[in-house]
């Protein structure tokens, strides 16, 4: 049995921990077992990752990337565990792998950049130098991310592994159950359903110039969900309420389960400011559905523009608008798109190509470092 110890920062509702969840899900279980550090746990996603046997450890949340205490922490766990893999994910997750997985003398350490940090500073692009110097490769979760490792981050590009991020295919859901959502949240025959999930943190996600681009097409047709909760929830309300939209706008709140939500939307929005990858725009794709997204970062990889969607100028809500306004007139065009989409989601984003390539570089790992048979039983 390969013993994986994950690094990462808070289990609450991210991108980050349900990769983690679909990763613990698809790899093979009679090779593989996981527990995983945490800053913090909560919510469903954690309860999702103990019910698959996965020990969650919280030790609280770093000062610095060198705080002894926490490093202890981690040394203790790695000395009872004797991981064959330390694979660590976000800045603090990264510091756990590379620093803590040294000195525990943990034969393989990975690290993975899950965002695309433009701003960066020189100090913490050092530092991932040094991380990474400490590791065996780096995981960079799209081609802009790729990218970004090479270039400004200046990292050894042997060392540097593409592994786009995966969604899980979506369940089939009774028809009934979706016509009795639609029922529920008023939205009638000839409405145009849009929607967006994610972390209600709107100086990332800008879900403040979807809002926008539904007032500026002033039509009461439209209806758009938000499927999400975060910091910003109130202020994005009172904007709502202040243009007037309150009866067009639904603030839904986290869904742990949000394919039904998909099912029920004709057009995908997400206008991030910045993204590393955008999970929820390959989950969007995998629905079916077209989508309107940020000229930015992943999404720039994620969605075709023309053929899967639209790609769109970020801080433009009047952008936003003018391509819902061309797919609300072109239902063919709808469907062409979704379908492009769905195709390429399940050709490129699933979370059983995700696995597959993360088991394939844990495999090459642990063949280069002369882990086989032999060396696993002795650390059984």
């Amino acid at each position: 049995m390969i013993r994986i110890l994950h690094c990462i920062e808070t289990i609450a509702s991210g991108g980050v921990e349900q990769v983690r969840l679909s990763l613990v899900r698809g790899l093979p279980k009679e090779t593989f077992e996981h527990k995983i550090i945490c800053t913090w746990k909560g919510g469903p996603i954690a309860e999702a990752l103990e019910r698959e046997g996965v020990e969650l450890i919280p030790i609280g949340g770093f000062k610095h990337p060198f705080e002894w205490k926490k490093h202890k922490a981690v040394l203790d766990i790695i000395r009872k565990y004797k991981p064959h893999i330390i694979h660590g994910a976000i800045f603090e997750g990264m510091s756990m792998a590379a620093i803590s997985g040294s000195l525990g003398r943990v034969p393989i350490r990975i690290l993975e950049e899950t965002s695309l940090p433009l701003g960066r500073s020189k100090k913490s692009l050092w530092l991932q130098k040094l991380f990474l110097s400490l590791s065996d490769a780096i995981i960079g979760i799209s081609p802009e991310v790729g990218n970004f490792l090479k270039t400004t981050a200046g990292l050894p590009v042997h060392k540097i592994h593409l592994i786009n991020n995966g969604v899980d295919i979506p369940a089939p859901i009774d028809p009934k159950d979706l016509k009795l959502l639609k029922e529920s949240l008023g939205i009638q025959e000839g409405d145009l359903v849009l929607g967006s999930v994610g972390r209600l943190y709107d100086q990332v996600k800008r879900f403040s110039d979807c809002i926008k681009a539904v007032k500026l097409l002033d039509s009461s047709t439209i209806k758009f969900l938000v499927i999400g909760d975060g910091p910003n929830r109130q202020e994005l309300v009172n904007l709502v309420n202040d243009l007037g939209l309150s009866d067009q706008v639904f603030f839904l709140g986290y869904q742990a389960i949000p394919h039904p939500y998909y099912k029920i939307m004709d057009v995908f929005c997400i206008s991030s400011a910045h993204e590393g990858f955008g999970l929820v725009a390959a989950e969007a794709m995998m629905h079916g559905l077209p989508v309107i997204a940020s000229r930015v970062g992943g999404l720039q990889d994620v969605v075709l523009d023309g053929e899967t969607g639209f790609l769109v100028p970020p801080y433009s809500p009047e952008s936003i608008a003018e391509k819902i306004q061309v797919l609300l007139k072109d239902v063919s065009l709808r469907e062409k798109m979704g379908a492009q989409g769905k195709q390429r989601a399940l050709e490129h984003y699933s979370a059983q190509r995700y696995c597959k390539d993360v088991e394939s570089l844990y495999s090459e790992l642990l063949e280069l470092k002369g882990i086989g048979k032999r060396e696993l039983s002795l650390r059984e």
